[in-house]
């Protein structure tokens, strides 16, 4: 077989050899080009980043705070837990919100709609790409493709409603008979 890209010939073998010998799984191109992106991330002064087990950078958390005051949600912050496939980047990160809120993009069990998650996820995409969406969700919620309907309903016919609901929710309050953390 010819090898086009890699060590060569006696490096190669000795590569194999040292991950034989030490027992050490083989890396997968997804856990290869994911150490890349986080070595090269640039996250934004409100996002942090943590690896909860130690050796595995498949699985990690962020904590967001959303601080642009234009934001409905300004001041509260948001825990986020990545999944990173192995196919990455041919399958995107899976993303869930474990902290509770009401807003139409994310549905009360954590489940995130954005689009770079789902069908417009490309394998130039990285997860900084992820990270900014997350983020800009709080700034321009789209309440036309929506996970939470019933957040969505009321901010499409009823923003004031809407506003005051994400400000009662902020404040630890319940909305339709569904409670939710003080975040305030």
């Amino acid at each position: 077989m010819i090898r086009i890209f890699g060590p060569k010939g006696s490096q190669r073998d000795e590569e194999e050899k040292k991950t034989q010998d030490t027992g050490a799984k083989r890396r997968s191109a997804g856990e290869i080009r994911l150490q890349k992106e986080i070595t090269e991330l640039d996250l934004p002064r409100n996002v942090k980043i943590e690896f909860p087990r130690e050796n595995d950078i498949m699985n990690f958390d962020i904590k967001l705070t959303v601080d642009d005051n234009s934001s409905l949600w300004y001041g509260a912050t948001y825990h986020f837990s990545f999944s990173v496939p192995t196919a990455y980047p041919h399958e995107p990160p899976r993303v869930h919100c474990n902290t509770k809120i009401y807003h139409p993009n994310i549905n009360l069990q954590g489940n995130v709609c954005l689009n770079i998650l789902r069908g417009d996820w490309k394998p130039v995409l990285c997860i900084n790409a992820v990270i900014l969406g997350l983020n800009f969700l709080f700034l321009e919620p789209n309440p036309n493709d929506p996970l939470n309907q019933d957040a969505a309903q009321t901010m499409r016919d009823n923003p004031d409603r809407f506003n005051d609901n994400v400000r009662r929710s902020l404040r630890g309050q319940a909305i339709n008979g569904e409670p939710y953390p003080r975040l305030l």
